[in-house]
């Protein structure tokens, strides 16, 4: 580049004819200061174009973590919709669950109120099995009592002999027991009820048929109940046969259990029903 310059300097002095030593040399030195600058110039547009890259890389590399938090952003941002969501579902389910159990509470409470009345015993119930609590606790009478209608149930031979309608001594005991409890009953009927097993009867016998006996047996009851003291205004009797059995008659056992007098009280002056 030098070379150059001063081949133009030369070219310059030759064209315009001889120069002073003195021109020469200062045309030199402002060659020389010309190339000095010019390498200076030079110089600094590498550094600037060296510095321009950097920067060029320097964004670039800025762009990319740019990209990367963004990403990263979004995919914060979708956990944390995500979890708000499920938030917001536990919540509910939260909620659904606590109104679920309060309504189970409350059905558990009402049940439980519901069966408190249902087992809750009438001053009859209580005064006729402290009076026959030898008789149950030997199993020759049950007692029972659901929404206010009680049933004394009596096994036949405790009442009765084989085929007979008459009560016996161990019955009359028992039946006068149970009067006493009744005496003082009032706004119910008392309803004595006559069952027997599917055995045929002796029809050459004072009972034709089983209809015969229960309701003869019956009848028995409702007299000794009414000789012992209970009103006869609400005493009645009805016989069943072996039509409303509590057992299959299809063993001894069985049809033992199916003999038996039932004394029902029941609210209201109707029947009651069965």
């Amino acid at each position: 580049m030098r070379t150059g310059l001063m081949t133009a300097l030369c070219t310059l002095v030759l064209t315009t004819g001889c120069v002073t030593q003195g021109k020469y040399d200062l045309a030199m030195q402002n060659a020389q200061t010309l190339e000095e600058q010019l390498k200076a110039e030079q110089g600094a547009r590498a550094a600037a174009d060296e510095k321009v890259k950097g920067l060029e890389e320097q964004v670039a590399g800025l762009e990319r973590d740019k990209e990367a938090l963004a990403t990263r952003l979004n995919t914060a941002e979708a956990r944390l919709t995500a979890g708000a969501a499920e938030r917001r579902a536990l919540e509910q389910k939260n909620a659904e669950l606590t109104a679920l159990n309060d309504e189970l509470a409350s059905s558990k409470r009402k049940l439980t109120e519901a069966k408190e009345a249902l087992e809750k015993k009438s001053a009859e119930y209580e005064s006729l099995a402290k009076s026959l609590e030898q008789e149950i606790s030997e199993g020759k009478i049950e007692l029972s009592e659901l929404k206010g209608r009680m049933t004394v149930n009596l096994k036949d031979k405790i009442l009765f002999a084989s085929g007979s309608a008459r009560v016996g001594k161990e019955g009359q005991a028992a039946l006068a027991k149970i009067a006493e409890a009744l005496k003082g009953v009032q706004g119910k009927i008392i309803r004595v009820e006559g069952h027997t097993d599917d055995v045929p009867t002796d029809a050459k016998g004072p009972f034709p048929s089983n209809w015969e006996l229960s309701l003869a047996r019956a009848m028995a009851v409702v007299r000794s109940l009414q000789d012992a003291g209970v009103d006869p205004t609400v005493l009645s009797a009805a016989g069943y046969g072996p039509y409303q059995p509590i057992a299959a008659n299809d063993s001894p056992e069985n049809r033992s259990l199916n003999r038996r007098i039932e004394i029902v009280l029941a609210p209201g002056m109707g029947t009651g029903g069965r």
